[in-house]
């Protein structure tokens, strides 16, 4: 008997490969070229985070390990933000748990609610990296598309659910639509989830970033909600916290030993130095976002108008949320094939609509919330100019 050649696993080989270093790798032989891709902000973070994560005091053990559910002070923190901006009351039903980012917070609670074969149900377009986690577990993404605009059909999602079903998946405001789903709408998911005896996974990393009159909504400020809503949060977006690598999560109590499981193979404890700037990041609070969304809502804006003129070519719904537009083209190229040409011939990148499940037709990601006042102008003339050129 012989043993398997030298090679990744087979469940490995056939999730997806990440895009992001993908088209990272396409940029930096393409020098010069501007980035529409990667879903960051063109701000820092707060003056006063930067500030205490400067003030390292050896006394204080920072280089030992500290909680593995995260710092005291930052958990009390979180609570505190979550009472008064997300009309969440937290009480021994609930536990916030300090992550190393969203993703890690996704991955906690799938490994912590799923067991080999359950199925988890994502909304079409969804996020690449919550696909890619189901199918690491070895359990099964379950595919339900949205409307035209980018909006959960109710009757597509309850079709969809089957004994083995685990949970449903939301992100709004949506990556990567830059859809905000309605109050109404994650009201009657999250019953839904509450009669089918399944949980609702809410993905809220873009909670501040809403335009016009849309609205954040979470789905834990419904009081029935405790014992089956599993709220996501991170700071890499609203605080410029991308690379510092912090998040959290709100779990129901019940599955609190089993995440801790998870988080302390896994990590051991978020980056103590990270969670001290985060401490100081949780107490500026959304004002300090809501400081720079002018700015990225008049480069939406522009952007918006830019690509309704060339609509003979491309259709983009008018979303509110987040800092993407996902846009579909009237091409045969695939979206990868587009991306590539746009980086060669025209110095900008995006990210192809593959990744995010939409393969019907050439769809680009378009990230606006890195760009400032002066490169937009620039990158958005190089995209228009581009998707003109290559088709037409």
């Amino acid at each position: 008997m012989s043993n398997k050649p030298y090679a990744p696993s087979q469940r490995i080989r056939d999730i997806q490969s990440p895009i992001i270093p993908i088209v990272a790798d396409l940029i930096a032989k393409t020098p010069g070229t501007i980035s529409l891709g990667q879903g960051v902000v063109f701000y820092n973070p707060p003056q006063s985070a930067l500030e205490r994560a400067s003030q390292i005091d050896v006394a204080e053990n920072y280089h030992l390990y500290s909680a593995v559910e995260g710092l005291p002070e930052l958990r009390d923190g979180i609570t505190y933000k979550l009472r008064d901006e997300n009309k969440i009351d937290v009480d021994a039903k609930q536990k916030v748990v300090v992550t190393a980012g969203a993703n890690m917070a996704f991955m906690n609670s799938i490994m912590a609610i799923t067991d080999p074969g359950d199925e988890i149900i994502l909304l079409r377009p969804y996020y690449f990296n919550h696909e890619m986690a189901i199918n690491m577990v070895s359990c099964k993404a379950v595919i339900v598309d949205t409307d035209s605009v980018y909006q959960p059909c109710l009757d597509r999602i309850s079709s969809a659910i089957t004994s083995n079903t685990r949970a449903i998946v939301t992100v709004s405001p949506n990556n990567p639509s830059g859809a905000v789903y309605p109050e109404e709408t994650l009201k009657k998911i999250n019953n839904l989830c509450r009669e089918k005896g399944i949980y609702h996974i809410s993905d809220e990393a873009y909670e501040y970033f809403t335009y016009d009159n849309s609205k954040h909504y979470s789905a834990a400020s419904d009081l029935n909600s405790k014992e089956h809503t599993i709220s996501l949060f991170s700071l890499s977006k609203a605080y410029g916290f991308a690379s510092w690598r912090i998040g959290y999560m709100l779990i129901p109590q019940h599955l609190s030993l089993a995440v801790k499981k998870v988080q302390d193979t896994i990590l051991i404890c978020p980056t103590r130095i990270a969670q001290e700037a985060a401490i100081a990041a949780i107490e500026e609070g959304q004002n300090y976002t809501l400081t720079h969304l002018n700015q990225i809502k008049a480069v939406r804006d522009k952007l918006y108008a830019a690509l309704q003129s060339i609509n003979k070519i491309c259709t983009t719904p008018n979303t509110t949320g987040a800092f993407y537009f996902l846009v579909k083209l009237d091409t045969e190229l695939t979206g990868i094939q587009l991306v590539e040409r746009l980086i060669k011939e025209h110095q900008i990148a995006v990210i192809p609509g593959e990744t995010f499940g939409m393969n019907d037709s050439c769809y680009i990601r378009i990230a606006y919330g890195a760009l400032d006042k002066k490169i937009s102008e620039i990158g958005i003339q190089r995209l228009i100019d581009g998707l003109t050129n290559i088709i037409g």
